[in-house]
């Protein structure tokens, strides 16, 4: 069992910046592909972006160009690094740890994009 606990979420003006880190413990962390997804009221959880041991990523087709995901293996943690940052993102980001058929999640950290 892999425990994530992630911060960085806060209050941020549209056009703004925020970056998100997870850390994680009690597992081969450079194994695990991990994941950022978001949940917005009344919506489904769903993909942000993910990046796999090797460092290979993958990003909604929402947060292209905007967000970046980057892992640091050394510091057991992943990074999410939220540019230009619109209202619609306002959500609870959750962090996500898989290998095989193992999940693990975070507790979650709010994002508030706000004028």
């Amino acid at each position: 069992q892999v425990q994530l606990v992630e911060s960085g979420g806060g209050l941020v003006q549209p056009g703004g910046s925020l970056r998100l880190s997870c850390v994680a413990s009690g597992s081969i962390f450079s194994w695990h592909t991990m994941g950022w997804y978001r949940q917005a009221p009344g919506k489904q959880r769903e993909l942000v972006a993910d990046i796999t041991g090797g460092g290979s990523t993958n990003y909604a087709d929402s947060v292209k160009g905007r967000f970046t995901i980057s892992r640091d293996n050394a510091k057991n943690t992943v990074y999410l690094q939220m540019n230009s940052l619109k209202l619609e993102d306002t959500a609870v980001y959750y962090c996500n740890s898989r290998l095989g058929g193992a999940i693990s999640w975070g507790q979650g950290t709010q994002v508030t994009v706000s004028s």
